[in-house]
């Protein structure tokens, strides 16, 4: 049985508690807020844990085995480096931190500490997303041409990060998981159209390697709220809509091809859509905290490494963030990663 404790009691942190109660193998013991209205609401729903507006009270624990980050993002590097220095395994929410240098660090001090660090890129675990990995995987949309992702709502809103920071990295996670691969260059166009300090829209290109683009478009302030994915191969297409319950995924087999029959001019074939059917598989949806939550407690148990989301991957994608908002302040400039 291990026992976690959970820092910050936000949006995340109460989601993190009830998943670590459920599990067989795992009980939460422990959570830390500085808000007490947020602690009583917590001990009210969950009242065998103990509350503390101290965190250290948590990393000071011997009982507490692992730890759960949930506070702000710019809390991240400093709580993830304290607990694996008092011997804590720990799962910090994405992104690891606000710096490469800091990911870095906090890779090499788990090695060190030989803990577990793993990063909630919640995503990973999807049902759905793991289908798009198959169909990938086993070749049956062909080379890939390109993807794009949307990711919309009307808030909520933040204040620690923009929404680059916020929600981006579900998406950048993603397509690093789909294509085996971080970007080797991105660009990115944000906007401040709310008229605060930070961006509250932004549309980025990763360019993969062996040419494959990848576009993001991410935003507080669109009227409706979507979590979709398409990916264009040259073989067939497919699409995925984290809000569809039905059919998330829709197979459609449709692609192009060069007629030798016709041309245009010399040398240039004549370009012929070829549609076919539309398949939706059948997907065993299932809770992706829950899932995600369930692999870390595993990996703490067996001591195996996270593969699916550890440290270095969590440093992947906040490279990739750092050089889209490079790109952004830029105005749109390609940048190298």
């Amino acid at each position: 049985m291990i026992n976690v404790g959970v820092i910050g009691c936000g949006q995340w942190g109460p989601n993190h508690i009830r998943i670590f109660s459920q599990l067989s193998n795992s009980r939460a013991v422990m959570c830390a807020d500085l808000n007490e209205a947020r602690l009583k609401t917590v001990k009210e729903t969950f009242p065998q844990i103990q509350t503390t507006t101290d965190y250290k009270d948590i990393l000071k624990n011997p009982d507490v085995q692992a730890v759960c980050i949930a506070s702000p993002t710019d809390t991240h590097f400093n709580f993830t480096k304290e607990a694996l220095e008092h011997g804590k395994h720990v799962f910090c929410e994405k992104p690891l931190a606000l710096e490469a240098e800091e990911c870095a660090h906090l890779k090499q001090l788990a090695a060190q500490k030989k803990k577990i660090l793993m990063v909630g890129h919640v995503f990973l675990f999807n049902a759905g997303i793991k289908q798009l990995k198959e169909y990938i995987r086993s070749g049956e949309l062909g080379r890939v041409h390109y993807a794009h992702s949307t990711r919309t709502n009307l808030g909520p809103f933040r204040y620690d990060v923009n929404a680059l920071w916020d929600l981006a990295p579900h998406d950048i996670s993603i397509f690093n998981y789909l294509f085996d691969s971080s970007p080797v260059n991105v660009s990115a166009r944000g906007q401040k159209c709310l008229g605060t300090e930070r961006d509250d829209l932004a549309f980025g290109t990763l360019e993969y390697p062996d040419n494959t683009v990848a576009h993001i478009h991410v935003s507080w302030i669109d009227p409706r709220k979507v979590r979709q994915i398409t990916i264009v191969g040259e073989k067939k297409m497919v699409t995925w809509d984290d809000l569809d319950d039905v059919g998330p995924i829709k197979l459609y087999d449709k692609h192009v091809e060069k007629s030798g029959a016709y041309y245009l001019t010399y040398g240039e074939f004549r370009l012929l859509s070829k549609e076919g059917g539309i398949t939706i598989p059948k997907i065993a949806l299932s809770e992706p905290l829950k899932a995600q939550n369930q692999y870390f407690v595993e990996c703490v148990e067996h001591n195996a490494p996270p593969e699916i989301a550890d440290a270095g991957k969590g440093l992947d994608v906040v490279k990739t963030l750092i050089a889209l908002q490079n790109s952004i302040e830029r105005q749109g400039a390609c940048v190298e990663l």
